[in-house]
């Protein structure tokens, strides 16, 4: 994984650490932000692709993405939710979404980004969910001192995002992912967060 931008600086957190997951799969044409927040990835995007899209359904984070991103005509952000944007399918070469997925039924949601993907672009994803396994407690104990490590080093930023807690536990929805898109890889990380990476086959 490519290392934290510097654009980070001042805005390092559980989500943001996992921004070059997305990253790394540029420069691209096209690509789209689920659930883009205040729009601070949506910026890093727009410096390695010709064109960026965010959406949102919170009037008040779409507003702070418009103002972040007001001196770049390349990025359009809109107010709506995954699943009533009406986006055409398969229009994006980079589709992803950080801590996204459970605020929506994760099944639907998950279709719904696949759809997105041009064939042969990439859909990232990094979500939250419940614990269920000893793994998953030892990846929690791993992941608190990695946060204390870590927090140090760039500071800690509290998102202005809403908040909502997770239904499901990564077990759960690493068997759906494995269940809905073949070929994907899945990663469970110490930052209390699972990492969901898929390519749409080539036509």
């Amino acid at each position: 994984m490519l290392p934290p931008p510097a654009a980070l600086a001042g805005h390092w957190n559980h989500n943001t650490h996992y921004y070059p997951l997305a990253l790394e799969h540029t420069p691209c044409d096209r690509a789209l932000d689920v659930g883009c927040g205040d729009g601070l990835l949506l910026t890093l995007l727009a410096d390695r692709c010709a064109e960026v899209v965010g959406i949102d359904p919170s009037p008040v984070m779409v507003e702070q993405a418009r103002e972040r991103c007001a001196s770049r005509p390349d990025v359009i952000v809109h107010e709506t939710g995954l699943l009533r944007c009406g986006l055409p399918d398969e229009s994006f070469d980079l589709v992803t979404a950080h801590a996204t997925l459970h605020h929506m039924s994760v099944e639907l949601g998950l279709r719904r980004l696949a759809d997105l993907v041009r064939p042969g672009g990439w859909l990232v994803v990094v979500g939250v969910a419940q614990n269920s396994t000893p793994g998953d407690l030892v990846a929690d104990g791993v992941g608190f001192f990695a946060h204390r490590v870590l927090g140090r080093r760039y500071g800690y930023w509290e998102h202005p995002a809403p908040v909502q807690e997770p239904t499901m536990s990564h077990h759960e929805v690493h068997r759906l992912v494995r269940e809905t898109l073949p070929g994907v890889r899945w990663r469970r990380h110490v930052l209390f967060r699972h990492s969901i990476t898929w390519q749409r086959p080539a036509v």
